[in-house]
């Protein structure tokens, strides 16, 4: 039995929250396609695609994609946006750490701040270099620890640890350079790191918390599971809106994050 298995049912359920704000990363999505250098007529898998912001970018540069998520209201989402753009894509529902797919079956393995939240880094690897083609690309952006959205994570983590969460690996770690330097090991070459912004329009850190606290996002995912208790639900709302406050300009939300790429040897 995956020891993880509570954990990542609960993902299931907690990561739909996520359908209203998918455009504050799908401003990010052809930043990672470009660098990644996906091209037409290759096969492209989109880990943990949530709804489909990256594997729809691909595929409207002609790429082959499979989108892969935890989460069905995700992928249906991802279904309904491939409708209307009239692409063909494939989207399964499925787990990074173990996937559904032959070996050495994608030229492109990408994943944007999805695969992170895998519990065990090693695992997410393994099976991502293994659905990789010898001498493709794995790419993918990812939250450094130290800042934004890296730091928003810690705060929730610490207000409302998910279920069985103990020996699992804290997300914004593959934000770190050297911590993916050492995870990706000799297994690929060529690794190049980047850093790009995204900006999330926002009148206010207090608008921001006042959209959490309503339910938008993964954050009100904290304030459900601090329900009845409004001292701390006060706590946590007087932290965000102060960690905000410090990436807060132009009525926008500064969100820096890193992006790797490598070749599989």
């Amino acid at each position: 039995m995956d020891p993880f298995e509570e954990m990542k049912a609960k993902a299931k359920e907690s990561w739909a929250a996520f359908v209203p704000m998918e455009m504050l990363t799908g401003t990010a999505a052809p930043k990672l396609v470009r660098f990644a250098g996906v091209r037409a007529g290759a096969r492209v898998l989109d880990v943990a695609c949530g709804t489909g912001v990256v594997a729809l970018t691909a595929a409207r540069l002609g790429a082959h994609v499979t989108g892969l998520d935890l989460t069905p209201a995700l992928l249906e989402r991802a279904k309904q946006h491939a409708a209307l753009l009239g692409v063909e894509t494939e989207f399964t529902e499925g787990d990074v750490e173990a996937m559904p797919f032959p070996d050495a079956s994608f030229d492109f393995v990408l994943s944007q701040f999805g695969h992170m939240f895998a519990p065990r880094p090693t695992v997410a690897v393994s099976e991502m270099l293994r659905v990789l083609k010898p001498g493709g690309t794995i790419a993918f952006s990812t939250w450094p620890p130290e800042l934004y959205t890296g730091q928003f994570l810690a705060l929730m983590a610490r207000f409302a640890p998910p279920p069985s969460s103990e020996g699992a690996a804290p997300p914004p770690l593959w934000g770190n350079p050297e911590v993916v330097r050492e995870r990706l090991g000799d297994a690929v070459r060529d690794l190049v790191f980047d850093r790009d912004r995204i900006r999330v329009p926002i009148l206010s850190p207090q608008h921001l918390w006042a959209a959490m606290s309503g339910g938008v996002g993964p954050g009100a995912n904290a304030v459900k599971a601090l329900e009845g208790r409004p001292e701390r639900i006060q706590e946590l709302g007087r932290e965000v809106i102060a960690l905000s406050s410090t990436y807060f300009e132009d009525n926008a939300i500064r969100q820096d994050f890193l992006m790797t790429r490598a070749i599989k040897r």
